[in-house]
């Protein structure tokens, strides 16, 4: 059996700690264990005391002169690693040095490690009235465009991330105006269904003929797909690339040349409810942000709505 080294050891180990006793998703333990393997692999370090601030400064140097895109052959698809993406790397750093140093490991002080300045986060939406041609460009005399009209409503109506919606069972109660929603670091929320999507989904499930448990499921999917999910003895719901792409359809169909997302109905969920005087910490529970300084990206709505009150209101004439 191969052995391995001590700093080895302790990432297993932390990445248990924040699956099991921290709660976070296998996705997020996935890429902690990503983060951390690549700096493991490039600082050649084997021992948690190894590491210096040296050794972190020369990483992120490393980290900056990366360059990635879609095809290393293709120069104009390349450019250099977004700082966004590698203060994912420092922040994991940072978190495993917390975990070793908890217990009692002499380690690298977390606080030397600084995350780099990014830009002001931009918020891609679509006006009123593009939202509007969104929501209506399914035929719902179709089971698919049924289907199409419950997910774009859905999602408007509660701004839930595609992961939450692509969970989404059919025992959804319909009778009442809410329910519960497990999102990220299996944190649980209330949603609130509007009458436009619970019409919808009441439209689409009543043409549904199959037994499948998820809500919203492939239709008129190919018989090899079927064959595979009878042998898997698995769901047949749509994954969010799926709900990517079934947006992106309606999105060209309703003439809307931006690029719009699942993620693009959330932000229009949000500065709707901002922009109709819903206040900031709502706004941040029915998001299900873990801190308001996410949902804050929003306040230019609210912003906006100052500057209009100004305008109207401020004038040096009487």
């Amino acid at each position: 059996m191969t052995s391995i080294s001590e700093l080895e050891r302790y990432k297993l180990d932390f990445l248990s700690y924040i699956e099991i006793e921290k709660g976070r998703s296998l996705k997020t333990s996935e890429n902690y264990r990503h983060y951390l393997d690549v700096f493991i692999r490039e600082s050649k370090l084997k021992k948690p005391g190894d590491i210096t601030e040296g050794d972190v400064r020369d990483f992120r140097l490393w980290l900056n002169r990366q360059m990635i895109g879609k095809g290393k052959n293709r120069k104009e698809d390349i450019s250099p690693m977004k700082k966004k993406t590698q203060n994912y790397y420092l922040i994991a750093i940072r978190a495993f040095l917390k975990y070793m140093a908890k217990r009692g490991v002499k380690v690298l002080s977390p606080e030397v490690i600084e995350l780099a300045k990014v830009g002001e986060r931009h918020i891609d939406l679509i006006t009123k009235e593009e939202l509007n041609r969104l929501l209506d460009a399914p035929d719902t005399t179709t089971l698919r465009g049924a289907r199409d009209k419950a997910i774009l409503e859905l999602l408007f109506s509660t701004g839930l991330r595609v992961s939450e919606l692509c969970s989404l069972s059919r025992d959804l109660n319909l009778n009442s105006e809410e329910f519960s929603i497990r999102g990220k670091g299996e944190k649980v929320r209330v949603v609130f269904l509007s009458d436009e999507a619970r019409d919808s989904i009441k439209a689409y499930l009543k043409k549904r003929k199959d037994m499948d448990e998820a809500l919203f499921v492939q239709v008129d999917a190919p018989k090899q797909l079927q064959e595979a999910k009878n042998k898997k003895n698995s769901d047949n719901r749509l994954t969010p690339r799926s709900i990517q792409r079934i947006i992106k359809h309606y999105a060209i169909k309703a003439g809307i040349s931006k690029k719009v997302t699942p993620h693009v109905v959330r932000h229009m969920f949000a500065t709707d409810l901002l922009s109709n005087g819903a206040d900031l910490r709502s706004v941040q529970m029915l998001l299900g942000h873990a801190n308001i300084s996410t949902t804050q990206i929003y306040t230019h709505v609210t912003d906006k709505a100052l500057r209009d009150t100004h305008k109207k209101f401020h004038s040096r004439r009487k």
